[in-house]
C-alpha cells in the first residue's frame, strides 16, 4: 500500500513539474523570435579625445523586443541614450542598422526601429491583470548570450524605483526572475506569452530582487516616442530638497504634511522665479495637493499642466502664502 501511495505521489509531483515547463517553454517559444540583441557604440565622453592611444567611442549592449510588424523595438533608454550606431540582431541572426526613435530617461525607455521583412511582435499583456506570486519570465541576451531565459514570479507590484536622471518611476514590477547585465530592455511575460513590463534594473549585490517598467507605462511612452520623439512634461525651473518642517508650523496652519520641499535655487526666467520664489521658501501644496517632498511634485508636473495656471503654496518664514505659477514644457529631466 505504502509503495502504491509514493507510486502515485511520484505520479503527481511529475505532472506538476511537466505542467510547470510546459508553461515555460510555451511561453518561450512565443516570444523568444520578439526579442532582439541591441549593440551599440557610444562616446565615451573621455577628455583625452584627441589622444589616438585612448578610445573615442565604447560599445555597450542590451535586449529589446518587437512590438509592431513594422520594426518598431522596445528598449531601455540607458541602453540606446547618446549612442552614435545602433546594430540589432533578430532571431535568424540577421543584422539591421536601427534608428532611434526617441527615449525617455525619466522611465528609463526608448523606442529604436529597424526595416526589415517577416519581424513577429510580441503580445502586450496589461498591467492591471498581473498578480503577486504569478509565474513570469524574462528573456534576454545577458553578458551577451542570445535568447537566455529565466523564470520566477512576481515578488511586489506598485514599486518605486528611481530612475538614473533622478525622477522617481511608479508602478514598477518586482520579481525574482534572474536579470544581468545585458537583460536590460528584454521583455518580461506571463505564462500566456504576453509582455506585462520591461526589465531595467536588478539590486546588487542582493540576489532575486529585479525589477521592470510595467507595460502599460511602456506603452503609454512608447506612443509619445513614436509620435513627437520625447515625452513632455511641465516644470517649474527649481532646484530643492526634502526638509521637515517645524512642529508649529504645522499646528499653526493645520498643514496635511510635516515636510516639504526647501528651494535651495531656481533658473533664471523660470516659471517658478517668474511666480515669486524665492530661496529659502518650502513647498508644502501644489494645485490643491499636499507636497510632502520633491517625487510629490514630480508626480504632479504632467504633460496636461504645460501653459496652465496652477497654485503653488509655501511656508516663507512663519508666513503661508499661495503663488499663482505657470509650468512649462520641461528641456531636460528635472522637477
Amino acid at each position: 500500500m505504502r509503495e502504491v501511495i509514493e507510486t502515485t505521489q511520484a505520479a503527481n509531483d511529475q505532472e506538476l513539474l511537466d505542467a510547470y515547463s510546459r508553461a515555460v517553454i510555451t511561453a518561450a517559444e512565443r516570444v523568444s523570435p520578439s526579442v532582439v540583441y541591441i549593440e551599440v557604440q557610444q562616446p565615451t565622453g573621455n577628455p583625452r579625445a584627441n589622444d589616438p592611444r585612448m578610445p573615442r567611442e565604447a560599445r555597450g549592449s542590451g535586449s529589446g523586443f518587437i512590438f509592431t510588424p513594422d520594426g518598431f523595438i522596445l528598449t531601455n533608454s540607458h541602453v540606446v541614450h547618446g549612442s552614435t550606431r545602433i546594430e540589432v540582431t533578430v532571431t535568424d541572426g540577421s543584422k539591421y542598422q536601427a534608428e532611434l526613435i526617441g527615449d525617455d530617461p525619466d522611465t528609463d525607455l526608448a523606442v529604436i526601429r529597424i526595416n526589415a521583412p517577416n519581424l513577429m511582435p510580441a503580445q502586450l499583456g496589461e498591467s492591471q491583470k498581473v498578480r503577486v506570486g504569478q509565474l513570469v519570465l524574462a528573456i534576454g541576451n545577458p553578458y551577451g548570450f542570445q535568447y537566455s531565459v529565466t523564470a520566477g514570479v512576481v515578488s511586489a507590484l506598485g514599486r518605486s524605483l528611481r530612475a538614473r536622471s533622478g525622477r522617481l518611476m511608479d508602478a514598477v514590477i518586482q520579481t525574482d526572475a534572474a536579470l544581468n547585465p545585458g537583460n536590460s530592455g528584454g521583455p518580461l511575460v506571463n505564462s500566456r506569452g504576453e509582455v506585462i513590463g520591461v526589465n531595467t534594473a536588478m539590486i546588487l549585490p542582493a540576489q532575486g530582487i529585479c525589477f521592470a517598467t510595467s507595460i502599460d507605462t511602456a506603452k503609454f511612452v512608447a506612443s509619445r516616442l513614436i509620435r513627437d520623439g520625447k515625452v513632455s512634461r511641465s516644470y517649474i525651473g527649481l532646484a530643492g530638497q526634502n526638509v521637515p518642517l517645524p512642529r508649529r508650523i504645522v499646528r499653526f496652519y493645520n498643514l496635511e504634511v510635516e515636510n516639504g520641499i526647501l528651494v535651495v535655487s531656481f533658473e533664471e526666467n523660470s516659471p517658478g522665479q517668474k511666480a515669486g520664489l524665492r530661496e529659502g521658501d518650502i513647498i508644502v501644496g501644489f494645485d490643491d495637493r499636499a507636497i510632502a517632498g520633491i517625487d510629490d511634485l514630480h508626480k504632479l508636473l504632467t504633460e496636461e499642466r504645460i501653459g496652465h495656471k496652477s497654485s503653488l503654496v509655501v511656508i516663507r518664514g512663519t508666513q503661508k502664502l499661495d503663488l499663482a505659477v505657470t509650468p512649462e514644457e520641461s528641456k531636460k529631466p528635472r522637477e
